[in-house]
């Protein structure tokens, strides 16, 4: 006798496709520096009255930083013209600092934003392993962003997100600085991408696109704009008086806190003269300071544009203006302080700088390298003592 054995084979443990979906917001008014920041997240987690908060605390911490001078303190030249240009941290079309970007994600998501040439980014890692990036021009900034193990920039100009190969990745951002970009970084724990319908709530949902369709070219890239919430939290005034907050903002986890308590937290340290331990710790840095004073620091002519060995610093003088200049990376932090004393006309002996956030002074850190005080790309506020 023979038999017929019938062997069916069912594909149930065949692993499915996952569907990721890309959140890209695009350029409205001025405002890329929220939409850097919210493309970065894979979430509209952040409005500009929101971010418009955060700069008027730091305008505050400034001018209080300023108010401290021998020179008349809110009644000196310096103070009252920082008050006569207005905010530093934004203006009225919405182009925001990195203080106020750096800011932001701190408070919100613990997340710090250094620029790459901080020593320690690149030369412990390779590129490929930093989960996002922040880039910034003048007054334009935007995000690329590991998706789903592939990474996209998200320029909210463009009008769709557009792959970065990982070989193109170190060429692209060396092309970006080589155009006068600045470069930051997450460089890991990005909040979770997208992978489900609930997650989406979490954006605008005209701003989501899908994976697949982007990857095939398609011209029709799905999107979902035809959701009938679509217009819902489409405001964008800076004054608040339009946004219809009722996008992903309310959904995200604040771990039982609200937005100005958790923004009260993180710039509370910075607010020396309402904690006697702090202003204590403050005088004590600021005898150091003091005493080292009379020893003076080379400054070394500035590096033409692209010299190896140099980065960028930026600075808020005394006297309210900015100013960006390049150094080595092996000249020391007392040369800034040199080199603000000459800016301004005045002895470098009467010169506090400050820089991070929350902003730290820097009196006792100046025979260390700017590499190893980790001022690249930094913001370094200064007033006279």
């Amino acid at each position: 006798s023979y038999y017929l054995l019938h062997i069916i084979i069912h594909p149930t443990n065949q692993p499915k496709t996952m569907t990721v979906w890309i959140y890209h917001e695009r350029q409205e008014a001025l405002l890329c520096g929220q939409h850097a920041l919210n493309n970065l997240l894979q979430r509209h987690a952040f409005t500009p009255d929101t971010l418009s908060q955060i700069a008027n605390q730091l305008d505050a911490m400034e001018l209080n930083f300023m108010a401290q001078n021998n020179e008349g303190g809110v009644h000196s030249k310096d103070y009252l013209k920082r008050i006569q240009e207005g905010s530093g941290n934004v203006d009225e079309q919405g182009n925001f600092s990195v203080e106020v970007l750096r800011a932001a994600l701190l408070s919100r998501y613990r997340l710090e934003l250094p620029n790459i040439l901080q020593k320690g980014i690149l030369d412990e890692r390779e590129i490929t392993t930093i989960d996002g990036f922040i880039c910034n021009k003048s007054a334009h900034w935007f995000a690329i962003r590991k998706i789903n193990g592939r990474y996209w920039n998200l320029n909210s100009t463009l009008e769709r997100p557009e792959v970065i190969s990982h070989f193109q990745l170190a060429s692209e951002v060396d092309k970006l600085r080589g155009a006068g970009y600045s470069v930051f970084c997450v460089v890991e724990s990005l909040p979770e991408i997208c992978t489900n319908e609930a997650m989406m709530d979490q954006g605008l949902p005209q701003y989501w696109w899908k994976e697949d369709d982007l990857l095939k070219g398609k011209t029709n890239a799905m999107t979902r704009a035809d959701d009938p919430w679509k217009n819902v939290g489409s405001g964008r005034r800076l004054d608040g008086k339009s946004y219809n907050n009722n996008g992903a903002a309310a959904s995200l986890d604040v771990s039982g806190m609200t937005e100005d308590e958790m923004l009260q937290m993180a710039m509370m340290a910075s607010l020396e003269q309402q904690d006697p331990s702090s202003a204590s710790a403050s005088d004590s840095t600021k005898s150091a300071s003091i005493d080292d004073n009379t020893q003076s620091y080379e400054l070394a002519d500035e590096p033409p544009e692209g010299t190896p060995g140099s980065i960028k610093i930026q600075f808020r003088l005394p006297n309210g203006s900015r100013a960006v200049r390049r150094f080595f990376k092996s000249e020391t932090v007392g040369a800034l302080y040199t080199y603000v004393g000459m800016t301004c006309g005045k002895d470098h002996r009467g010169v506090e700088l400050r820089a991070g956030f929350p902003p730290k002074d820097l009196g006792s850190r100046k025979d260390e390298t700017v590499e190893d005080a980790g001022l690249a790309g930094e913001m370094v506020h200064g007033r006279i003592a």
